[in-house]
């Protein structure tokens, strides 16, 4: 999968995960679908990015003795899994153009 269209989805994915209830680092990695790939070192930027850009928000609750981030999907995040489903079912238009093409 190319690059920047594997991060803008996992971007997204990462705001999905984040719709019913707000979670922490490990947590979203499980709740990502496994076939993208997201790892810690791929998950921090993009919760700092997110963060940087009003998609979310994070705070501190304490457990075990130490301090665990949470991140809350804010109304901006949630216009932009709006946006971007919008935007999927007009590729998904395009997708099924090319692939009717192809199969002449």
């Amino acid at each position: 999968m190319d690059i920047q269209i594997k991060r803008g989805i996992l971007d997204i994915c990462v705001l999905a995960a984040l719709q019913t209830e707000d979670s922490y680092g490990y947590k979203i990695i499980k709740d990502v679908p496994q076939e993208l790939g997201l790892s810690e070192s791929t998950l921090y930027p993009i919760l700092k990015r997110l963060e940087g850009a009003g998609c979310v928000t994070v705070y501190s609750v304490e457990h075990a003795g130490r301090l665990r981030k949470y991140y809350r999907i804010t109304s901006a995040g949630r216009a932009r899994i709006q946006d971007f489903l919008a935007e999927w079912t007009d590729m998904v238009e395009v997708y099924e153009f090319i692939r009717k093409g192809a199969a002449q």
